[in-house]
């Protein structure tokens, strides 16, 4: 893990600021950090068998499609910080493929 800059955690401040943990990777928080992103990924599997459900029903209303973007946009927020964290951590992340 690049130790200078840090994991990037899986929540935000109170005022939407990302957080970040500088460490081994192996303590307590980085822990609660894998145990968060897995159920924020959870959630997210579980949001989209809602979605599937919600968008099938066509007498879904204004209001109910709108809440259900919103928790999606949440979602999709908790997700892509996830993947930018693991991402980050990757020993060797693969951008392109190797010229042969």
């Amino acid at each position: 893990m690049g130790h200078e800059q840090g994991r990037l955690l899986p929540w935000v401040t109170a005022d939407g600021k990302p957080c970040f943990l500088v460490g081994d990777g192996q303590g307590y928080l980085s822990r609660v950090a894998d145990d968060m992103e897995r159920v924020q990924l959870g959630m997210a599997l579980e949001l989209l068998g809602h979605a599937d459900d919600m968008l099938a029903d066509y007498g879904a209303t204004a209001a109910q499609l709108r809440y259900l973007s919103a928790r999606m946009a949440e979602s999709l927020r908790d997700v892509h910080r996830v993947a930018v964290s693991r991402g980050a951590r990757m020993v060797d992340p693969v951008l392109e493929p190797e010229p042969e």
